[in-house]
Parts: C-alpha cells; sequence; structure tokens
C-alpha cells in the first residue's frame, strides 16, 4: 500500500518519460488482457448462454464494458499517477477508510481467490497429462501455488526471469486453439446436441455470463498506468482504448466462434479443458498433449505474477496497521516479503481445497470473488464523478469523452455484476462476503484511532 500522503504523486521525484506512442500502448495494453482465462471460462459462460447467438453477444458486450472501463480508469490515471492504483483512486474520492478496506479485500478475497481460480484452470489442463484421480485438478493446482510460493520466497530475480519464459505461451497457445478451429471445419467433432434450456432467471443468467465474460477480459485497468508514459495522452489514450478493445474483442471472437463451431453450445457446456480437446479433435492426441502443455506454462505465468504483485498488499497492510505488523517482513536476500507469501499461499491452499469440495473448483473461486470485486470497481467509477465535482481545475491529460454517460454506464453494469455474482454463484460468494465484512471491525478500529498507522518504510 503506498504512502497515505495525497501528495504522494507530486513529490519532486523523476517521473515517468512520455514515450510511448500508440503501437506501444496498444501492444502492452492486448497483451496484458489476453490471458488464460480463454482456456478456462468459455464452458463458463456457456453455461449461462440460452443460445449461441447470446453466447457470441455477452462476448461482444464484454469488449463494450471494457472500453467503457479502460475510459474511467484512464481519466484517473491521467490526473492522478500513482503505483497505488485503485488504492490511490479510492482514497482521493472516498477517504482513507474505504481505501483501507479495499486493501483488505484485496489481500484476502480478490488476489487469492483470482490465484486460486487459475490453479483449477491449471489443474484441468495438468491433469489432461497426468491424471491424478477424481481431485487430480485441485492436486495440481496446489502443488503449483506452493511451487511457485516457494520460488517467490527464494527471490523476486528468480520469480522474474521464470515469468519472461512462461509470457509467450499464451498467445502461441490461443493462436493454435483459432488454427485448429480452422482446420478441424467440423470433420471429427462430436454431433451438436440441442442447448438443454436454461433454468432460473434469464436476466441473472446472463449476468453471471458477464461475469465470467469480463474476468476473461480483465486486465484492462492497467490502462490507468499507460496515460502517464503516453505521448499526447488526450489525442493518443483514445486511440489505444479503442484499438486495443478492437484487437482483443477480435481475437476473443475468433476463439470462441471455433469452440461453438466445433462443440455447439451443449458440448461446450460439458467440456473440460477446452482447447485441449479442440487440438485433439483438428490434430489428435499429441496435438491435445502439446497443446496442455503450452495452456500450463501459460497458467503457470499467470499465478506466478499474481502471486508476485498480491504478497505486497499484505506487506503493505503490515506496516500501515501494527496488529498485522508481522506480515510486514522483507528478505533483503531475496528483495521479497517472505511472511507475506506465506500468508497468501495458506489462504490460496485453503481455498483450493473449498473449491475441491464444490461442484466447479473455478466457478466456485469466480463467485468468491466476484461480488467484492465488482463492489470496489463500482466505487472506482464513480470516483470519476466525485474527482470531476471536488477537484474541477486539477489537470487531467485524459478526460472521458461523452462525460458523465461512460462512468454511469460502467457504475450500473458493476452494481447489475454485484447483484448477479451474489444472487446466483452459491456459497462462493456468500463466503466472500463474509471474509470481505470481518475485515470491517480491524478498519473501523483504525479509523477511530485504535490502530494507529505506523509510518512506513523499507521497500
Amino acid at each position: 500500500m503506498p504512502n497515505a500522503s495525497d501528495e504522494g504523486a507530486n513529490c519532486p521525484t523523476a517521473g515517468p518519460s512520455r514515450g510511448l506512442s500508440v503501437v506501444d500502448g496498444v501492444a502492452v495494453l492486448v497483451g496484458v488482457v489476453i490471458g488464460i482465462g480463454i482456456f478456462g471460462f468459455p464452458p463458463l459462460v456457456a453455461q449461462f448462454s440460452a443460445s449461441p447467438t447470446i453466447y457470441i453477444g455477452l462476448w461482444l458486450a464484454g469488449g463494450a464494458v471494457m472500453l467503457l472501463g479502460a475510459l474511467c480508469y484512464a481519466e484517473l490515471g491521467s490526473a492522478w499517477p500513482h503505483t497505488g492504483g485503485e488504492y490511490h483512486f479510492l482514497r482521493r474520492a472516498w477517504g482513507p477508510f474505504v481505501a483501507l478496506f479495499f486493501a483488505w479485500a484485496r489481500g484476502s478475497v480478490i488476489q487469492t481467490g483470482s490465484i486460486a481460480a487459475v490453479a483449477f484452470i491449471y489443474g484441468e489442463y495438468a491433469s489432461q497429462i497426468l491424471p491424478l484421480g477424481a481431485y487430480g485438478t485441485a492436486v495440481h493446482g496446489a502443488f503449483a501455488v506452493i511451487a511457485l510460493t516457494t520460488l517467490n520466497i527464494v527471490g523476486t530475480g528468480g520469480s522474474k526471469r521464470t515469468q519472461i519464459v512462461f509470457t509467450a505461451f499464451t498467445v502461441v497457445a490461443l493462436l493454435a486453439i483459432v488454427a485448429a478451429g480452422v482446420a478441424a471445419g467440423g470433420a471429427g467433432a462430436p454431433a451438436a446436441a440441442v442447448p438443454a434450456p436454461l433454468s432460473g432467471n434469464l436476466a441473472g443468467a446472463l449476468g453471471m455470463g458477464m461475469v465470467f465474460v469480463l474476468l476473461t477480459y480483465g486486465g484492462w485497468n492497467e490502462a490507468a498506468y499507460l496515460s502517464g508514459e503516453l505521448r499526447e495522452p488526450a489525442r493518443n489514450m483514445p486511440r489505444v482504448l479503442l484499438i486495443g478493445t478492437l484487437v482483443v474483442t477480435a481475437v476473443y471472437l475468433l476463439a470462441n466462434a471455433a469452440y461453438v463451431h466445433i462443440f455447439g453450445l451443449q458440448g461446450l457446456r460439458e467440456t473440460h479443458a477446452v482447447g485441449a480437446e479442440l487440438m485433439r479433435i483438428a490434430f489428435g492426441p499429441m496435438a491435445a498433449v502439446a497443446l496442455s502443455l503450452m495452456v500450463c506454462v501459460a497458467a503457470l505465468s499467470t499465478m506466478n505474477a499474481t502471486i508476485l504483485t498480491g504478497a505486497r498488499v499484505y506487506y503493505a497492510l503490515g506496516h500501515d496497521l501494527p496488529q498485522l505488523r508481522m506480515l510486514a517482513t522483507w528478505s533483503e536476500r531475496g528483495e521479497t516479503p517472505t511472511r507475506a507469501l506465506v500468508a497468501q499461499g495458506a489462504i490460496t491452499l485453503a481455498l483450493i481445497v473449498f473449491g475441491a469440495a464444490s461442484r466447479n473448483g473455478i466457478e466456485t473461486m469466480v463467485a468468491y470473488t466476484a461480488p467484492v470485486f465488482w463492489l470496489f470497481m463500482f466505487l472506482t467509477a464513480m470516483a470519476v464523478i466525485v474527482l470531476r465535482m471536488r477537484e474541477p481545475d486539477r489537470p487531467r491529460p485524459f478526460r472521458v469523452p461523452l462525460y458523465p454517460l461512460p462512468p454511469l454506464l460502467f457504475a450500473a453494469v458493476c452494481l447489475g455484476l454485484l447483484w448477479s455474482s451474489a444472487q446466483y454463484a452459491g456459497a462462493g460468494a456468500w463466503l466472500g462476503l463474509a471474509v470481505l465484512a470481518a475485515g470491517l471491525p480491524l478498519v473501523v478500529l483504525q479509523r477511530r484511532g485504535a490502530l494507529r498507522p505506523v509510518e512506513q518504510s523499507g521497500p
């Protein structure tokens, strides 16, 4: 967590140079957004889609929501560039109480739930290579969490080098999926079954489908950090966001069109490790194993990056709250927050055990994180409006076009997704909300002064 001072961004230190072109910005945005979710979430989106048209429509709508959210984050990031990201925006708009509550939520629900969800995606593909029985997916995921947490405890340098090796595999694997869909054509594919009708409320089903779609589009909030380094951000930021959104949406539509074409909607609902199955149909079992290996490496890349960054939240909380001081231990040798990594790993393993006992571990982990995630995303969207009113003269290199429509639309979407995920996601959602509520007494005590923030030191 960054220093609490609101003036932190104005310190007389060297700032980032504006050296990024539009092409650079698009490359960064696309590279951040396209990730492991496209190999794990499509079957879950299909479960909440009444027809192939609705299924593809959800992916189109996801691109539109991505653009709305990125516009909001780009304005906040250009006006208040800060390493704290959402924490800093929420503090400026809503005060330290909400910001600290967000830090608790990120450390206890959002980050650990995300790691566990990716661990289950990894486990599904690893099980295609080495089956380990009924709970093999969870076992593979747990071993991956332990190994990567250990790697990060040993040292950040090794983690960063591993990350460089892992990153390229995600794009290669996704391109292989699209190629397989074209090559298969329909030959060798299972006969498409008539999709079973959905039960329950249609609006709620569509909302849950969007939850999984937008998780696959996740990462667009990194646009907040591009605005400080773009040349002529007022002119180039809209171009980066529009082009980046179009590229990501096109790639995802191609991949999902391949899925639906080969499996049909009902077949997609029933398929696990969908990418590997598509490769098996197109090119045979060895191709399925090869893609499973690529997806496993891509999943390890995502997990490693999330473990690396997530542990810093626990470390920062240990600095801000004396009763959590034990988490603020920094290893000079490994340049890493050792106790924070251990705490994060322990929570993630507990979530994997919880997910293993449910019908679908990935779905349960998404349910655990989604209501909390969309609550704070709503507050961040509204921060655009609050800060426009509170600080109208603040320089904003990039301003949301058609204001206030985009932040209001995005805030409305966030509320809808919060409601859908809380109402239709089952026990996982309520567990996530309960863990969020468990942090309320700590935050209230801090606000009243019973727990006084300590001066931040160290890295």
